[in-house]
């Protein structure tokens, strides 16, 4: 029978979490790195005792750690990360030029194929990548380098690279997210870029039509369907069937479009999952009610679940990288909370239950499939 492991990363630490394929009694190990800001635990999809963490702290900085046997040991690996050649400037909200700044790693995003590639989204918003298990790292400088990049803006936690996707049948394709630029596509390596922005309106910028300067929360995808894009914006559940070329709204009929994660079924490529939370001022649910919502028709038309999760005097929030999916048969939905309860559905959203509860705030959440 297979086995699952969730991976969370908290503001003090990180955890594991593992399952037998019923997922109806877990294990809890951790904390690992006690004390420090996980920002991001991921494995590698080609070898999954291989596992990496954003390990920082405003104190002692940043470290990348790497574990080669699912997490029982760690060892901090090339934690050096320069941007190449001029640092150059961006422009910050009062019109005033600041260098660019290396500050944390948001996201990291093991090969599809191979253990040892490894690319990490940092603040300010750069693209790296390693190809000797995160020993070394190099710059994918053209991003940055992009003729818009003097128009990036810090959104409310940073200027961050958060998302970043593999195309799993075109390995030069990626798409990434920043907050607050938009997403970004490379279709050779990550070379040369592209604003995929088209379709996303964005209120409180000077022109809510432009190329960039949108904050996109979140960006998901089916691996068998990697034209069809999926966001959670700064307001508005977009969706892309063009590679990002460009979008159409399909929020439909939720109580609030505004959220952080979203996130695609693993085996029905139409249906999408989002946690709406109130307002980009007021970051808990609706009413006090936590509500995950799932489209089965690919947006537009949205059903709340709620059997399992608190209906009443709920004021948590899930952030943009506290959601994940495994590949059972029945496939599994996962989220964390920043009152630090981890919830989980083994029937694809119908009925929840906390796999733990009384965490550090959940800052991320991912999910292997073992063998």
């Amino acid at each position: 029978m297979s086995r699952v492991r969730v991976l969370v990363g908290t503001r003090k630490g990180a955890f594991i979490l593992t399952s037998d394929g019923k997922r109806s009694r877990w294990s809890v190990e951790g904390p690992f790195f006690g004390g420090w800001e996980i920002y991001h635990l991921k494995g590698s999809p080609a070898d999954p005792s291989r596992l990496y963490a954003s390990q920082s702290t405003g104190w002692f900085g940043q470290l990348i750690q790497r574990s080669n046997d699912g997490g029982r040991t760690w060892e901090p690996v090339g934690n050096t990360f320069t941007y190449d050649g001029v640092a150059g400037t961006h422009q910050w909200y009062d019109g005033t030029a600041h260098p660019w700044e290396f500050k944390r790693v948001w996201h990291l995003e093991p090969s599809l194929r191979d253990p040892d590639v490894v690319y990490a989204g940092v603040e300010d918003a750069a693209m790296f990548r390693s190809a000797d298990g995160g020993r070394t790292w190099s710059e994918l400088s053209g991003l940055r380098r992009h003729g818009s990049g003097p128009r990036w803006q810090p959104g409310a936690g940073g200027m961050c690279l958060h998302t970043i996707l593999l195309d799993p049948v075109d390995e030069a394709r990626m798409f990434i997210a920043i907050s607050a630029a938009g997403a970004f596509r490379t279709d050779d390596g990550g070379a040369t870029w592209r604003p995929i922005n088209k379709g996303l309106r964005s209120q409180h910028i000077p022109d809510p039509t432009a190329e960039v300067g949108h904050c996109v929360h979140r960006l998901a995808m089916h691996p068998s369907r990697p034209k069809v894009l999926f966001m959670q914006k700064h307001w508005d559940i977009m969706r892309s069937d063009d590679a990002g070329d460009s979008w159409r709204e399909v929020s439909g009929n939720l109580p609030s479009d505004f959220g952080f994660p979203i996130e695609v079924h693993a085996h029905e490529p139409e249906t999408v999952y989002v946690v709406p939370i109130k307002s980009d001022s007021e970051h808990f649910p609706p009413d006090g009610r936590l509500r995950v919502y799932r489209s089965r028709t690919g947006g537009g038309e949205w059903e709340a679940l709620t059997r399992g999760l608190p209906q009443k005097d709920c004021y948590v929030n899930i952030l943009r990288d506290a959601m994940a999916v495994d590949t059972l048969d029945d496939c599994g939905v996962y989220f964390g909370t920043t009152g630090g309860q981890v919830y989980a559905s083994a029937d694809s959203g119908d009925t929840w239950a906390p796999i733990v509860r009384d965490l550090p705030a959940v800052l991320s959440v991912e999910v292997q499939t073992l063998p």
